[in-house]
């Protein structure tokens, strides 16, 4: 493992990441690393993202982190959660890293469109501008609205508004009304 000290998530990322890439697992970074991507960097202590997979073949998945020497933890969602299961891999510092098993409302598409940036060297795929900014106001918490009022600022007139308001209407009337919000501003 990278890692050689607690505030490391990042690099524990990387290297679960290198068990993706082996696996063919499409995934893409979500969370604060995605911020730092599409707006501005703000701290966390976890590294996020979000898999193509079910949650019964993220399940088989766990003893292979085992295997790369990862503490992990399987967390089945609950019928109503938008996170259908996590797997949430440590290490002996207390780095994490929470794989998502997909996220309710989000297109299949949004990994072909996500954006491959280096990062210590390495590729790493990061969820796309439009779809970051549609799971931020679905999740519709002051830090996910502060991160995508930010991505948009950020974005410019690079957005495309029609990709942005087709992905958000995929997570329901909430998501949209936040968004309608965010452009009118």
């Amino acid at each position: 493992m990278r890692t050689d000290s607690a505030g490391q998530s990042a690099l524990l990322l990387l290297d679960a990441v290198d068990i993706l890439i082996h696996e063919k697992i499409a995934y893409a970074v979500i969370g604060a690393m995605a911020a730092s991507v599409h707006g501005v960097v703000r701290a966390s202590l976890d590294a996020d993202a979000v898999l193509a997979l079910s949650p019964k073949e993220m399940k088989t998945l766990e003893p292979r982190f085992r295997e790369a020497e990862f503490r992990t933890q399987f967390r089945p969602g609950n019928p109503d959660d938008p996170i259908p299961a996590m797997l949430v891999l440590t290490d002996d510092h207390g780095n994490r890293v929470d794989l998502l098993a997909g996220l309710r409302g989000m297109e299949p598409a949004a990994f072909s469109r996500a954006l491959v940036v280096s990062f210590l060297g390495k590729p790493l795929s990061v969820v796309g501008c439009e779809d970051f900014i549609a799971m931020k106001v679905f999740a519709g918490g002051p830090v996910d609205m502060d991160d995508a009022r930010n991505a948009l600022a950020v974005a410019g007139d690079a957005i495309n508004a029609d990709l942005l308001r087709r992905v958000t209407r995929n997570y329901g009337a909430a998501a949209e009304e936040s968004l309608e919000m965010l452009l009118s501003r």
